[in-house]
């Protein structure tokens, strides 16, 4: 299947730079700021609860740890998979620290990046935080507000200007954070970054998990008004509830990435019953790394839910009055592996589906994402209309990527 369009990959992260925020923070955070210093030990820990514990045994390992208040992050082989040759990591994943020297460049540079993505038959990348985690939670649990407010501004200065400018515009798109701690700064801090170009933003898939108020409290109005009228995307990572899910503290490991689609379950169960879609109709959401293969059955649950309202004793029709497959126009999923989800695209609508490579995490497609999307499209028996869509023409439209990045067809 020769001639696959470049693919716009909507799942991407960024290993923040060490110097992303001593560069932009005031000097008298100097001492209490994001900083990277280099320590020796090992992670101790189970299942997806690790801590890193400083050493200097023979075997311990040496690790780039960002310093924060009182937490010590180290970098890991979960978020930085790739060594600088290309190659995995020797051993795998098994949540090894590392030090920016052993990962590869393209993690946290934007030329090197930029080369990854050639190499990846990748056009464009919208890049979810590290450090920071997936929709800045990081510093909704810091003790100085008034330090996490600027630290967010920071990254999202960095992300705007930095890393999706100069050579990266219109092929690394910005994809912003907020307060999660304030629905007004947010509100403020999305209209913000808008005016200085970036029309995505990260947000929770559970807040209620991160000890904050669900999308169901009136809370986060306004921050979903000031998505709506700046024509900003909100999207929901898996992971950004701060947890994965889990069976059991004996289970294998592979039982938490095989249950990672749980989360962008409960999330899209919380939109579709909002009432915010109806509300906003050109809002629009993603759900990122879940997969889309759940979504006919819980449409259907909906569907059922819906339609017999009055047995449950809930008021579903007159928040969300219209029928839940009419509001699937505003949504999203993103998926890298699912044939499942592709040969159901027309109960999920083939416009709502988009291509992730997640690089540089282990779960990435990259420097294969070609081959593994030919694989995918051609097992799903996909037209070339569908392919296009697939691959890159939904997240143009979805992002407004030919609007605000000049990014063609």
């Amino acid at each position: 299947m020769p001639g696959l369009p470049r693919i716009i990959s909507v799942d991407d992260h960024v290993i923040e730079p060490p110097e992303l925020w001593m560069s932009r923070l005031p000097a008298k955070y100097q001492n209490v700021g994001p900083r990277v210093e280099r320590r020796k030990g090992f992670m101790r820990g189970v299942r997806s609860v690790y801590t890193f514990e400083e050493s200097n045994d023979d075997d311990a390992l040496w690790a780039d740890c960002w310093l924060y208040e009182d937490a010590v992050v180290p970098l890991t082989r979960g978020f930085a998979i790739f060594e600088p040759n290309g190659e995995i990591h020797e051993g795998g994943f098994k949540n090894q620290v590392v030090t920016f020297d052993a990962i590869a460049p393209g993690s946290f540079r934007q030329a090197e990046r930029l080369s990854d993505m050639d190499k990846n038959h990748t056009d464009a990348s919208i890049c979810f935080p590290t450090f920071a985690r997936f929709c800045g939670q990081r510093f909704a649990t810091a003790k100085d507000r008034d330090l996490a407010y600027l630290c967010v501004q920071a990254y999202n200065d960095f992300i705007i200007d930095e890393w999706c400018g100069g050579d990266g515009r219109g092929r690394l798109i910005p994809l912003t954070l907020i307060p999660l701690w304030d629905g007004e700064l947010a509100a403020a801090e999305v209209r913000r970054c808008a005016e200085k170009g970036s029309h995505a933003v990260a947000f929770s898939e559970a807040p209620y998990e991160l000890g904050l108020p669900s999308i169901h409290s009136g809370v986060w109005d306004a921050f979903i008004q000031a998505c709506a009228e700046t024509d900003t995307v909100i999207n929901m990572h898996i992971g950004s509830s701060g947890m994965l899910t889990t069976t059991s503290d004996d289970a294998p490991p592979s039982t938490i990435p095989a249950l990672n689609a749980v989360n962008s379950v409960k999330a899209f169960v919380d939109w579709m019953t909002s009432g915010h879609l109806e509300r906003h109709p050109d809002l629009r959401i993603a759900f990122s790394e879940g997969q889309v293969g759940w979504m006919p059955f819980y449409l259907e649950r909906l569907t059922s839910l819906w339609i017999r309202d009055e047995r449950y004793g809930s008021p579903l029709r007159a928040t969300a009055p219209k029928h839940p497959h009419e509001y699937m126009r505003q949504v999203y999923g993103c998926l890298y592996d699912d044939l499942h989800g592709l040969r159901s695209r027309d109960v999920i609508g083939i416009e709502q589906l988009m291509f992730e490579t997640d690089y540089p995490h282990p779960d990435s497609t990259w420097p294969d994402s070609d081959a593994v999307s030919e694989k995918l499209v051609r097992e799903a028996g996909m037209s070339d209309d569908d392919i296009y869509k697939f691959l890159r023409g939904n997240a143009i439209r979805c992002y407004g990527l030919d609007k605000y990045f000049g990014v063609t067809a």
